[in-house]
């Protein structure tokens, strides 16, 4: 720690209890992601192939900001499944139709067979919860009483999305919520790494969910961090932040489940605490989790071979990821920031680009940045702005969150 009063940069690595080798990384054997490009997997594939973004003129917020959302059609009129309905809120809508995709639920009953309901965690990560349903709650008092139907304990509360998501699937296992706004749903992941490989439990349900509300909204927008127009992470012009709403979903599981599974091979977690909600300029925060990441992995740098940035498409986030990925990788390795198609999901952004890079790993290829156009000259990323077909074995996924709360994750295969 830190003394009071110092002016010397704060840095800290959540250090592993268990040793990184290969033999002992998680099997990802069912995943899921629902964004702005639609429902499930193969939704997301076909824009990402394609170049189309999700992102769409704000429709949600009143009065209405100036800026493009990543909204999710469709949610106001999901059904929460039967004995869930005192859980009502747009974030548990949205999760519910994030599990209802590409087989999850039946994939995460089978591992509840194998295992046995106790031996499955869930570790979910979200900024804001349910605080929708409390703003809709505060709308509708009767002077200082709040509405009968309101419940913080069902809606609101952080841990109830691990709750909510457990009572859905099932499962009896250790169940935490993790809220460090950006890095939150990739943070999870290394969680459930510690949870699984100290034998807590067997396999794990990661993941997140965020959905829109008026808190992110206008809270972004009195940081002067909304931009006008769709967000163009590392273009010359970036002046800001497109936010969207998604939910997503793994099982990551111990062993040898099945032998060309994509796994996660290694993580690493940082915080260079120099701003309540801006990185340290130099990115020596997220130097620092990129290196722990490889490292833990046992892996070389030269090793990976696509890494999605974090990219919000602001003017200093860029550029501290910038100097930091070239610190770490130089300018070789292919790099891109997805946040042009989904929009920046906050608590959801580390389970949506952990998909999207799932997704490349899979079908062979690295997505580009849509929206930029004209890269800023002043930064040195080798930065893919249309989608390439390329072999990838193995990327690092970026989330980083305010604070200098963050959090790299190494994906692939071995």
């Amino acid at each position: 720690m830190c003394a009071q009063g110092t002016s010397e940069l704060c840095l800290t690595r959540v250090s592993d209890p268990v040793s990184g080798k290969i033999e002992k990384m998680l099997q990802i054997t069912g995943y899921t992601t629902t964004s702005a490009l639609g429902l499930g997997r193969m939704a997301a594939l076909n824009a990402l192939l394609e170049g189309g973004s999700g992102l769409s003129p704000n429709d949600f917020s009143e009065p209405r900001l100036d800026t493009w959302i990543g909204r999710v059609r469709g949610v106001e009129e999901v059904v929460l499944p039967e004995g869930l309905g005192g859980f009502e809120c747009r974030n548990h809508q949205l999760a519910t139709l994030a599990l209802q995709q590409d087989g999850l639920i039946e994939a995460v009953a089978e591992a509840r067979e194998r295992y046995g309901p106790r031996r499955v965690g869930v570790f979910l990560g979200t900024s804001t919860s349910g605080i929708g349903h409390t703003e809709s709650a505060y709308r509708a008092r009767l002077g200082e009483a709040l509405p009968g139907w309101f419940s913080y304990d069902h809606s609101q509360s952080m841990h109830v999305l691990g709750e909510y998501v457990s009572l859905l699937l099932g499962l009896s296992g250790p169940t935490h919520v993790i809220s460090t706004a950006c890095s939150s749903s990739a943070k999870v992941f290394a969680t459930a790494w510690r949870h699984i490989l100290t034998d807590v439990c067997d396999a794990a349900v990661v993941g997140g969910c965020d959905s829109l509300c008026m808190t992110t909204l206008c809270g972004f927008q009195s940081l002067q961090l909304l931009s006008g127009k769709p967000c163009r992470p590392w273009d010359m012009d970036r002046d800001g932040i497109s936010i969207g709403e998604a939910a997503g979903f793994v099982l990551l599981e111990r062993g040898r489940v099945n032998d060309s599974a994509v796994c996660l091979l290694g993580y690493g977690e940082s915080s260079d605490a120099w701003h309540m909600s801006s990185p340290h300029p130099e990115g020596k925060g997220a130097r620092m989790a990129m290196e722990a990441a490889i490292q833990h992995a046992g892996l070389p740098a030269a090793a990976v071979d696509y890494i999605n940035l974090h990219g919000t498409g602001t003017p200093a986030n860029d550029a501290a990821e910038d100097r930091a990925v070239m610190e770490v990788f130089g300018s070789s390795v292919p790099c891109s920031s997805t946040k042009g198609y989904t929009g920046h999901t906050l608590g959801a952004a580390g389970i949506t680009e952990a998909v999207i890079g799932i997704l490349a790993l899979e079908y062979g290829f690295v997505p580009g940045s849509v929206g930029t156009s004209q890269l800023d000259p002043g930064l040195r990323c080798n930065i893919v702005c249309e989608t390439e077909e390329r072999e990838v074995a193995r990327l690092i996924s970026n989330s980083f969150g305010f604070g200098g709360n963050n959090c790299s994750l190494l994906l692939g295969r071995t």
